[in-house]
C-alpha cells in the first residue's frame, strides 16, 4: 500500500485536477459525514486510501503530491443510510467521481454494486456490507493539455445546416475502408474514409448519439444484449471508453478531441446528444454507482411524501433534480466542459422537458433555461431540445424559449401520413412545409426553431418505414411489446422484404419522396445515418439493445442510387437560399412583378381556394417559391436573391395531370429533381403546359 500524503488543496474545480506536480481532488457531498479517496493500480488493486480532511461549502477536498495522469481512483462516502429520508450512504460501495474526465472499465453486474442486501432477497431498506470495488469501473486522473492548433467553432448558421444523426460505433463498424482496430471508434469517425464520405454527402453537422460514459443494464447483459444507444449515463464529463481505440486510461479524451478537430477541419460541426434528465442508477431497486451514494437527497427528485421513492419523468426510474442549485451547476459545468475543453458545437437534449420541470408542471421559464440564456459560453452554441418527457404535460413542442431549436415530432408524423396517402392532411402539410409557423412563429422564433425529420434512431429506418406496417422487435426479448406501436408506416403492399419489382420500385420512390420533402421544407433538416444508403433493421423499431449488424451500417450493400439522389438534394438545398430561409414566408407581394412570395396551386393550374384545401381529394399540390421574395438580408447587407421554384407534390396513388402556372410566374420551367426516375432530368416545359405527374411523385421545377 502507498503512503498517501495529503495537503488541503482547493474545493474548486470539482473533480480531479492535475497541475503537473500532483492532483487536487474535490467532491460535493452536502449530507455526507466522511469521504475516503481510494487509489487503484491498473489491475484494480487498491494501493492507497486517505480520509479527506478538508471540507468547505459542502465540498470535501485534498491535494495529493506526485499523483498524475492515468491514476485510477474512486470514493467511499460515509453517512446515514435512511432511504425513507432520502439518504443512501454506504461506504462499502466504491463510487465514480461525478466530475471524472475519464472512466476505465465497465460495471460488472454483481449483487455487490447494490447498496442494499440483494442476495438476501431483502428490500432496499436493508444494508449491504459487500465491497463493490472489484465490480466497479474506476475514475481516471487526466492530463487535459491538448494542442488544438487553429481549431475554433464553425458557427454554421441554422438555416445553412443539414444535421446527420449517427452512432459512433455503428457508423464505421463495418466499413472495409477503415482499419479493423479503428472501426466503431472515435478514430474510425475521424478516419479519412469517414470524413470523405461525410463531405461527399454534403451534411454540415454530425449529431452523435450519447458519447458520455454509460452503463448497460444488468437485465440486458443477462439476455446477451447491450445498451447500444447509450441513454444511460453515469459519467457526464467522460467520453465513452467503449469507443476508444487507443486505451481507457485517459486516452479516450485525446482520441475524442482528435475526432472533433478532424471533423472541424472538414467543415463539419459536432453536436452531442446528451442525457441530463436521469442517470444509470435507476430507482430504489437500482445500483449504487455514483450520485446515489454521494448525495442521493440532493441529486435526485424524490417523492414528497416518501423520499424512499424516486420521481420518474423519464421512464428510467429516476430524474435528476435540476431544481437544486448544485445539480444545475453540475449540468452547466458539464456543458461548459464539452464546449471549452472538447470543442463541441452544440447539444441535443434528450427528454428536455424534464429539465424544465418546477415542482410538478413543465415551466418553460424554469431556472435551467434562465441560466443557459445568461451563460456567455453555453448560450452561443446550438441548443436543440427533444421537447417531451413521460410526465403529465410533458409534450412541449413549440414551447421552448427563443434561441432553442426543437425536434418537431409533428412534422415527422404529418409527412409520414401525407405520403402514406391519409386524407385530410393537405392543410397541415402546408404548415409543416413552411417550418411550422403555427408552432414556432410566436416569441420571435424563426423557421429554424423546427428540426425536421422523417426518421431518427428511435423508430423505423427509412427503408423499414416503407417496408413494414408493424414493428418486429422479437430480438429485443420483450415479446414484441417494446417500441412505438403507431408508426404511420406503410409497407407498400407486402410486409418485409419481397422480390416483387413493382413494390420495390414504389418503396424506392417513397424513400426519395421522404428525403426530398425533408430537404425542401423550411427549417433544419435532420437525416438519420444510413437512411441515404437503404439501411434496414428488419422491422425492428427499437434497436436500443442491438449492438450488432441489425444496427450497424452495411457498407457493402449500400444503395448507390439513393445515395446519389440524397447528395444532389443536399447540394440543391445549400445552393439555393429560397429552400433554406432564415425568416418566415409571410405571403408578401413582391413589388418587381406583383407576385406573392409564395403561391399554392391546384392541379388545374389555379391558385388554391378554401374548397381545394378542404377537399384534399387528390393529395396533390403545387408550390411557387418566389426567388426575390426572401425575407431578411445577406451577411453583407444585400438582398437575398434566388431563382423561382415550382414544387409539385402528388401523394395520390394515381397519376395527376398538373397544369403549370401562367407566364407571369415564369415563361419556362426546367426539371431540377424528380422522384420518378422515368422523368427526363433535362425536360423543359412552357408556362401553362400540362405535365403528367405519376402517382406518389415529387417534382422540383426551376424557372428558366
Amino acid at each position: 500500500m502507498l503512503t498517501v500524503y495529503q495537503l488541503p488543496g482547493r474545493p474548486y474545480p470539482l473533480g480531479s485536477t492535475w497541475d503537473g506536480k500532483g492532483t487536487n481532488f474535490a467532491l460535493f457531498a452536502a449530507h455526507a459525514q466522511k469521504v475516503e479517496l481510494c487509489l487503484y493500480d491498473e489491475q484494480g488493486t487498491e494501493v492507497g486510501r486517505v480520509e479527506i480532511a478538508e471540507r468547505d461549502h459542502h465540498v470535501f477536498h485534498c491535494y495529493i503530491p506526485d499523483i498524475g495522469p492515468g491514476q485510477l481512483y474512486g470514493y467511499r462516502v460515509h453517512g446515514a443510510y435512511e432511504p425513507v429520508n432520502g439518504h443512501r450512504f454506504n461506504p462499502n460501495k466504491l463510487l465514480i467521481d461525478p466530475y471524472a474526465k475519464a472512466i476505465s472499465g465497465d460495471v460488472i453486474w454483481h449483487s455487490a454494486v447494490f447498496g442494499y442486501d440483494l442476495e438476501g432477497e431483502k428490500d432496499d431498506l436493508s444494508f449491504s456490507e459487500t465491497d463493490s470495488a472489484p465490480y466497479m469501473p474506476k475514475s481516471v486522473v487526466v492530463d487535459m493539455t491538448y494542442d488544438w492548433g487553429d481549431d475554433k467553432p464553425l458557427q454554421i448558421p441554422y438555416n445553412q445546416s443539414v444535421i446527420y444523426e449517427l452512432h459512433v460505433k455503428g457508423f464505421s463498424k463495418l466499413n472495409p475502408l477503415i482499419p479493423k482496430s479503428q472501426r466503431g471508434t472515435y478514430a474510425g469517425l475521424a478516419h479519412p474514409a469517414s470524413i470523405q464520405y461525410l463531405k461527399s454527402l454534403g451534411i454540415t453537422a454530425v449529431e452523435l448519439m450519447p458519447v458520455h460514459q454509460f452503463v448497460s443494464d444488468g437485465h440486458l447483459i443477462e439476455r446477451g444484449l447491450n445498451n447500444y444507444w447509450g441513454y444511460n449515463t453515469i459519467g457526464f464529463f467522460a467520453p465513452e471508453s467503449r469507443y476508444s481505440s487507443s486505451g481507457t486510461s485517459g486516452n479516450q479524451v485525446s482520441e475524442f478531441r482528435d475526432m472533433v478537430k478532424a471533423l472541424h477541419a472538414a467543415g463539419i460541426e459536432v453536436i452531442l446528444d446528451v442525457v441530463y434528465n436521469h442517470t444509470a442508477e435507476g430507482n430504489e431497486k437500482g445500483p449504487t454507482l455514483s450520485f446515489k451514494g454521494i448525495d442521493n437527497f440532493t441529486y435526485y427528485r424524490l417523492e414528497e411524501n416518501n423520499k424512499r421513492y424516486y420521481t420518474d419523468y423519464t421512464g428510467t426510474g429516476n430524474t435528476l433534480n435540476s431544481r437544486m442549485p448544485t445539480v444545475l451547476r453540475f449540468i452547466m459545468d458539464s456543458l461548459r466542459f464539452w464546449i471549452q475543453e472538447m470543442h463541441v458545437d452544440g447539444f441535443r437534449f434528450d427528454l428536455a422537458s424534464t429539465l424544465a420541470r418546477g415542482l410538478h408542471d413543465v415551466d418553460r421559464l424554469g431556472a435551467f433555461f434562465d441560466i443557459i440564456h445568461q451563460d456567455p459560453i453555453i448560450s452561443k452554441v446550438k441548443l436543440i431540445a427533444e421537447p417531451w418527457d413521460l410526465g403529465e404535460g410533458g409534450y412541449q413542442v413549440g414551447k421552448f424559449p427563443p434561441g432553442w431549436a426543437e425536434w418537431n415530432g409533428k412534422y415527422r408524423d404529418l409527412m409520414r401520413r401525407f405520403w402514406k396517402g391519409d386524407r385530410g392532411t393537405l392543410g397541415q402539410f402546408a404548415k409543416r412545409f413552411l417550418g411550422s409557423p403555427d408552432i414556432y412563429m410566436q416569441d420571435y422564433r424563426r423557421p429554424t426553431a423546427s428540426v425536421n425529420f422523417i426518421t431518427a434512431h428511435d423508430g423505423f429506418t427509412l427503408q423499414d418505414l416503407v417496408s413494414y406496417n408493424e414493428r418486429h422487435n422479437m430480438a429485443n426479448g420483450d415479446n414484441n411489446t417494446d417500441g412505438e406501436a403507431e408508426n404511420h408506416s406503410w409497407n407498400c403492399g407486402v410486409e418485409g422484404q419481397t422480390d416483387d419489382n413493382n413494390i420495390n420500385a414504389l418503396r424506392a420512390r417513397q424513400k426519395r419522396n421522404f428525403l426530398a420533402t425533408l430537404l425542401l421544407s423550411q427549417g433544419i433538416p435532420m437525416i438519420t445515418s444510413g437512411d441515404e444508403l437503404g439501411k434496414t433493421q428488419k422491422g425492428n423499431n427499437n434497436a436500443y439493445c442491438q449492438d450488432n449488424e441489425i444496427s450497424w451500417i452495411d457498407w457493402e450493400n449500400k444503395d448507390e442510387g439513393l445515395l446519389k439522389f440524397t447528395q444532389n438534394l443536399i447540394k440543391l438545398r445549400l445552393k439555393h437560399p429560397s429552400l433554406r430561409r432564415k425568416e418566415w414566408i409571410v405571403g408578401d407581394r413582391i413589388d418587381s412583378d406583383g407576385l406573392l412570395d409564395i403561391a399554392w396551386f391546384s392541379p388545374s393550374g389555379k391558385i388554391m381556394e378554401t374548397a381545394d384545401w378542404q377537399a384534399d381529394s387528390s393529395g396533390s399540390i403545387g408550390i411557387f417559391l418566389h426567388g426575390e421574395g426572401i425575407q431578411g438580408k445577406a451577411e453583407n447587407g444585400d438582398d437575398i436573391l434566388d431563382v423561382h421554384f415550382f414544387l409539385i407534390f402528388n401523394a395520390h396513388h394515381e397519376g395527376v395531370t398538373f397544369k403549370l402556372p401562367e407566364e407571369k410566374y415564369a415563361p419556362k420551367w426546367s426539371v431540377e429533381i424528380s422522384t420518378d426516375e422515368g422523368i427526363n432530368p433535362k425536360a423543359q416545359f412552357e408556362a401553362e403546359s400540362s405535365i403528367e405527374v405519376g402517382g406518389r411523385t415529387l417534382m422540383v421545377l426551376r424557372a428558366g
